[in-house]
C-alpha cells in the first residue's frame, strides 16, 4: 500500500479530490497504531496525517487545547502533565494488545472514540471534544464546533466525526476540554468476589457518595498478569478513588470499610494504583504475541457476567470486566464465534461486540463492527453519500459504509 503524507489541510484536499475525480479508494489512518482493528479497506492508498502535526493553543487556564490531527499522543501528555491537566477520557493504547508499532496520535482518538476506565464517570472521548476541522470527500475543508462549550455551532457534527474511523472525513485539527488531573489515587481491591458477587459489589460502591472513578472485576485468570504478577492470587475488584490528598483518603476509609462486608479489603497506593489502571486500559492479559480473537463487548453492567457465564457452556473464553462490569474483554481460544456472542448479547437485552483482533482470515469472514438495525444502516448510509460522495474514505471499514 502506498502511503501520502500531506503536510497541510490544503495538500490533503488536494489528494482527496484528485482521489474523488478518479473514483479512487484511500486508506484513512494517523499513527496505524489500530492496524487490523475492523474490516478491511479495500484501498491501494493510504492518506496519513501524521505530517499535520503540532499543539495550536493551549491555555491552561480555559482548561482547552487545540492540536492538528497528527500530534503524537506522547506530545499531547507531556504538555498537559507539565500544567497538571489530563485527558479525562484515559485513551488506550493499542500497541501492545495488537501487536502494533508507531505512534498513537490525537487525530486517530478522536476518530476511534477511544476511551478508557474512566469513561463511567467522565464520558467517551467524544465528550471531551468541542471542535473539528476535517476535509470531506469532495476535498472541502470544514470547521466544526468552537473552543468553549458555550459555542454549540455544529456541536452534533463534531460528535458525529467522532467514532466514524475515518468513513465521514479525513481529521485535520480537533479542540477538547482538558481538567485537572487528581494529585493522587488509591484503589481498594476486594478479593475472591465471583463475577456475580462482583457485579453487585461495584453496583454497590458506585452508589456511595465516595465518588469512584473507576471500577473492574479482575478474575483469577487474569489477576496474575498484573502489577507484576504481584496481585495476591484469586480473584480480584478494583475500584479507584482520585482528588486531593486528605480527601482521597478519607473517602478510601469509607469505601473500604462499607467493602469489608462482602470480602477481604487490601489497598493500592498511588503508583500501584497508576500502573493496574494503565494495565486495566490496555488490556495486558491479552497483549501476549497472539492473534487469537479479542472481543470488546458493551452491555448493561448487570449482565455483562452472564453473557460470560452463558458462553463458557459453548465455547473457551475468558474475559475480564471494566466500566461497573458494562465493558467486557473476551479473549476466544479458538474461533471468533461472532453469531453465538451476538446472539447472546441480543437475548439478554441488547449491546454492542467489536472484533478487535483475529487472524486475518477470521477477520476476513466475520464483521468487526455491531451490524446496525435496518433504519440506522439507512441513516448511516446517507450521511456516508453526504460527506464522502464518491465513497473514497476506508471503503468497507465499517459495516455498511
Amino acid at each position: 500500500m502506498i502511503d501520502l503524507f500531506p503536510t497541510t489541510e490544503e495538500d490533503a484536499a488536494d489528494i482527496i479530490r484528485a482521489h474523488a475525480a478518479a473514483g479512487t479508494a484511500l486508506a484513512i489512518c494517523g499513527g496505524n497504531t489500530r492496524a487490523g482493528f475492523g474490516n478491511a479497506v479495500a484501498a491501494a492508498s493510504r492518506l496519513r496525517s501524521t505530517n499535520i502535526a503540532g499543539i495550536v493553543a493551549y491555555n491552561p487556564g480555559e482548561m482547552v487545547l487545540t492540536a492538528r490531527a497528527g500530534t503524537p499522543l506522547s506530545e499531547i501528555k507531556a504538555a498537559l502533565s507539565e500544567h497538571g491537566q489530563m485527558m479525562a477520557f484515559e485513551p488506550m493504547d493499542h500497541r501492545p494488545l495488537m501487536g502494533t508499532t508507531g505512534e498513537p496520535t490525537i487525530g486517530g482518538v478522536f476518530a476511534a472514540n477511544v476511551s478508557g476506565p474512566r469513561r463511567l464517570v467522565a464520558g467517551a472521548a467524544r465528550d471531551s471534544l468541542l471542535g473539528v476541522r476535517f476535509v470531506n470527500g469532495s476535498g472541502e475543508a470544514i470547521k466544526a464546533g468552537g473552543r468553549v462549550m458555550k459555542n454549540v455551532t455544529g456541536l452534533d457534527l463534531v460528535k458525529l466525526m467522532a467514532g466514524s474511523h475515518g468513513t465521514l472525513g479525513f481529521v485535520t485539527e480537533v479542540t477538547f476540554r482538558v481538567p485537572p488531573k487528581p494529585k493522587t489515587e488509591e484503589t481498594i481491591l476486594v478479593a475472591d468476589l465471583n463475577d456475580a458477587e462482583a457485579a453487585n459489589a461495584m453496583a454497590a460502591a458506585m452508589a456511595l457518595p465516595v465518588e469512584v472513578s473507576a471500577a473492574a472485576h479482575l478474575p483469577m485468570t487474569v489477576t496474575w498478569k498484573f502489577l507484576d504478577g504481584t496481585l495476591p492470587a484469586g480473584e480480584a475488584t478494583a475500584l479507584r478513588i482520585e482528588g486531593l490528598a486528605g480527601s482521597v483518603e478519607a473517602r478510601a476509609d469509607k469505601l473500604a470499610n462499607a467493602m469489608a462486608a462482602l470480602g477481604t479489603v487490601l489497598r493500592l497506593g498511588s503508583n500501584d494504583s497508576a500502573q493496574l489502571w494503565r494495565e486495566i486500559r490496555d488490556v495486558l492479559p491479552y497483549a501476549d504475541g497472539t492473534p487469537r480473537p479479542v472481543w470488546r463487548v458493551s452491555v448493561a453492567p448487570s449482565i455483562g457476567h452472564q453473557l460470560v457465564a452463558a458462553l463458557r457452556l459453548e465455547t473457551g473464553v475468558d474475559a475480564f470486566y471494566d466500566w461497573q462490569g458494562g465493558l467486557v474483554w473476551m479473549r476466544m481460544e479458538a474461533d471468533a464465534e461472532a453469531d453465538l456472542v451476538r446472539r447472546f448479547i441480543k437475548a439478554l437485552g441488547g449491546g454492542h461486540a467489536t472484533l478487535v483482533r483475529a487472524p486475518e482470515a477470521m477477520r476476513g469472514s466475520t464483521a468487526a463492527f455491531q451490524p446496525q438495525p435496518e433504519p440506522v444502516e439507512l441513516l448511516s448510509a446517507r450521511l456516508k453519500a453526504k460527506f464522502d460522495p464518491a465513497g473514497i474514505f476506508n471503503p468497507g471499514k465499517l459495516a455498511g459504509s
